[in-house]
């Protein structure tokens, strides 16, 4: 135990693959139990990570360093800050709520399933924490393994397009992040004598960042691009609602929740601090993009059909939201991105776990084969109206402290842009409202949906966690800026805008 403690986040990282290999000796039937198990085992370790990160203390805490490949200079390198842990926290958190949520759902080959959903699992978590730059690269891509099987075996009738689909757009996009890490640390060779690929000593790296195609300009849209595909950013989003709809509920879940958010967070991690002069002159240019995502993927969530497909475009949106407070370069609105990140992932998860759970019943995703769900379904029509509210911003949910704050940054660095993403929020409203309104209202007429069963106790157990995390997080929410403030002043330090007035009169106010 003192050797987990003293390299608690290569534990948290690999003991979930660890833990899927030993299951791969169990019985068949008993797997999804022990994969539960090993779920809830490093959710209750991540847990050391809040207790004990100080805010106050060195920018990265719990370092683990050792050598790897010294002739390119290439370390195991791990760290967290303020920001990596809540996303770890949200990964831990959501991974045995998707366990559990498949008991019933899958039943065909389950031992491959929850080994693939806790390798997935390992690379998530090791995106999170990676301090080198090609060790995240080897997670990142560690990522996709699982992932594209989890939606080409157990997805839908055009599981085979979607799986392909996701895998050459994210590969694609990182290949030359690859290229472009390679050259930083040939930079760094020049500048300082050695090879590196560690991101502090990137961070230390000169670059020309003159005008949008210099080399900071073209390093940047090297990394970008690998990071605008997963947000996913407009137009390179068309990958996600095919994989969302193709995806079973959870990989839909998964996606939603935690990759989405890895590109965010490569922003936040790699693109912001090692070219900040470019990130400034392309400001204006994903400010753009963010405000067009918000509101063409309102647009097109609202004229869907499928409530899987209407979730996945607003999940467009809403990480629109999380590109313009990033690219507002101001305290406020990078708080306010990294806090939507997390209500991203705990809100839409809930919406996703909710239609496959209708889905598992009805085997139909269809809007129109609804309708009157409130009268037999009473305690499902509640969470799902919480899970609704919630992604639709209203006041004392997640949602809105999120969004307020992005809005809010958004408004002091651009307000014509700030004035058209907030229209998002309005056209958010219309599509959820209505989707909710034809699903759980109007006459019972389909004899099919007069059979459905209520919630049973396993998947109440599943959505409880979430729909109390929507409403801790819209009433307190300093209980996660106080750790994650300092990292974010940091951030922008590096990136030479730090507005800090804004964010601490709002907390001072406790809203």
């Amino acid at each position: 135990m003192e050797w987990f403690n003293s390299h608690l986040l290569t534990g948290l990282t690999f003991l979930p693959l660890v833990w899927a290999a030993v299951g791969t000796l169990l019985p068949e039937k008993t797997v999804k139990h022990w994969a539960f198990a090993g779920s809830i085992v490093v959710f209750l370790l991540s847990l050391k990570l809040y207790t004990g990160y100080d805010p106050q203390g060195a920018e990265f805490q719990f370092l683990e360093s050792a050598e790897w490949i010294p002739g390119l200079g290439v370390n195991y390198s791990l760290g967290m800050d303020g920001i990596s842990m809540w996303l770890i926290l949200l990964t831990t958190f959501l991974s045995p709520l998707v366990i559990l949520s498949s008991y019933q759902g899958v039943e065909d080959r389950e031992k491959s399933y929850y080994t693939l959903l806790l390798a997935l699992q390992t690379g998530m978590t090791g995106a999170f924490v990676a301090m080198d730059t090609f060790l995240f690269y080897v997670f990142w891509e560690a990522m996709l393994i699982p992932m594209y099987f989890l939606i080409g075996i157990w997805g839908g009738k055009e599981r085979i397009y979607a799986a392909m689909k996701f895998f050459i757009f994210t590969m694609v996009g990182s290949l030359l992040m690859l290229v472009a890490i390679f050259f930083l640390a040939y930079q760094h060779k020049l500048q300082f004598g050695n090879f590196s690929t560690a991101l502090l000593d990137l961070y230390k790296v000169k670059l020309d960042g003159a005008g949008y195609f210099s080399t900071q300009g073209l390093l940047f849209l090297a990394f970008a691009l690998a990071f605008a595909i997963k947000v996913p950013l407009f137009p390179l989003h068309t990958w996600l609602p095919d994989a969302h709809v193709q995806a079973p509920t959870a990989g839909s879940v998964i996606l939603a929740g935690v990759l989405l958010k890895m590109g965010g967070y490569g922003f936040i991690r790699f693109a912001f601090p090692l070219f900040p002069q470019a990130v400034a002159t392309y400001q204006h240019t994903f400010l753009i993009l963010g405000s067009i995502a918000i509101v063409y993927g309102a647009w097109v969530a609202m004229v869907q059909p499928d409530m899987k497909k209407l979730v996945a475009y607003s999940s467009v949106s809403h990480m629109g939201y999380v590109v313009i407070g990033l690219f507002a370069l101001n305290s406020i609105g990078a708080t306010g991105s990294v806090y939507q990140m997390l209500n991203h992932g705990i809100s839409t998860p809930a919406l996703f776990l909710m239609v496959g759970m209708l889905y598992e019943r009805r085997h139909t995703k269809e809007i129109k084969e609804y309708g009157g769900i409130t009268k037999v379904m009473p305690l499902f029509a509640v969470a799902f109206m919480i899970a609704t509210l919630s992604s639709v911003a209203l006041p004392g949910t997640n949602g809105f402290v999120g969004e307020f704050l992005i809005l809010l940054g958004a408004f002091k660095a651009n307000p014509g842009l700030a004035v058209l993403a907030t229209t998002g929020v309005i056209f958010g409203a219309v599509y959820m409202l209505w989707m909710f309104q034809r699903v759980m209202f109007g006459p019972l007429t389909n004899p099919e949906n007069k059979k459905l069963k209520d919630l049973s106790l396993r998947e109440a157990c599943v959505l409880t966690p979430l729909l109390v995390a929507m409403i801790v997080m819209g009433v307190v929410p300093n209980f996660f800026f106080e750790k994650m403030e300092t990292s974010v002043a940091k951030l922008l330090e590096r990136t030479g805008k730090v507005e800090m007035v804004a964010q601490t009169a709002i907390r001072k106010d406790g809203k």
